[in-house]
């Protein structure tokens, strides 16, 4: 059981929410409102640990990305190589 001190001001429009959302009684409007701000406190919490993982993954993507590049350029390289030492090969056998 919680209890909690309210000034007669904050009393009049606990009870004046009460009316206007139908809560059956203060009780009940405070209790829904705690159980909100729980949910919203395990959402936030729920919602940082999947940002969390969205950001590994992301730079999990980004290194995969510059491996794939360097391995790009190197094929490359060794391509224009290859083609190079045929081109050479193929003048000196020509007449």
């Amino acid at each position: 059981m919680i209890s909690v001190r309210l000034s007669e001001e904050e009393y009049v429009t606990l009870r004046r929410l009460c009316s206007e959302t139908g809560a059956r009684s203060i009780s009940h409007l405070t209790r829904d409102a705690v159980q909100t701000l729980l949910r919203g406190a395990n959402g936030d919490a729920l919602l940082g640990t999947h940002m969390d993982e969205l950001r590994t993954q992301i730079q999990e993507l980004h290194k995969k990305i510059e491996q794939l590049t360097a391995d790009m350029s190197s094929h490359k390289a060794e391509t224009k190589n290859l083609w190079q030492l045929r081109n050479s090969y193929v003048v000196r056998r020509e007449p």
